[in-house]
C-alpha cells in the first residue's frame, strides 16, 4: 500500500514538472543604506529543471502503481 501511494504521489510531481519547468523567487538586498536614504534592489532567483525529470519521476510512479498491484 505505501508503495501504491508512493508512486501516485510520483506521477503527480511528476506531471507538475512537466507543466512546470521552473519558477523565480525574488529577494530584495539593500544597495544604499545613507541615513534616511535606501534603496533597495529585487533579485529574481531563477529555478529550472528539465522536463525529462518529470518525465522519469512519472514513469517511475507508475512502475511502482504496477508492481505494487503485482504484489497483492
Amino acid at each position: 500500500m505505501q508503495l501504491k501511494n508512493l508512486g501516485i504521489a510520483m506521477v503527480i510531481i511528476g506531471i507538475v514538472m512537466m507543466a512546470y519547468t521552473g519558477f523565480n523567487y525574488v529577494t530584495t538586498e539593500k544597495v544604499v543604506d545613507f541615513g534616511p536614504i535606501q534603496v533597495n534592489k529585487e533579485v529574481n532567483h531563477p529555478i529550472n529543471w528539465s522536463p525529462i525529470v518529470g518525465i522519469v519521476l512519472a514513469v517511475g510512479g507508475i512502475v511502482l502503481i504496477v508492481s505494487s498491484k503485482k504484489k497483492d
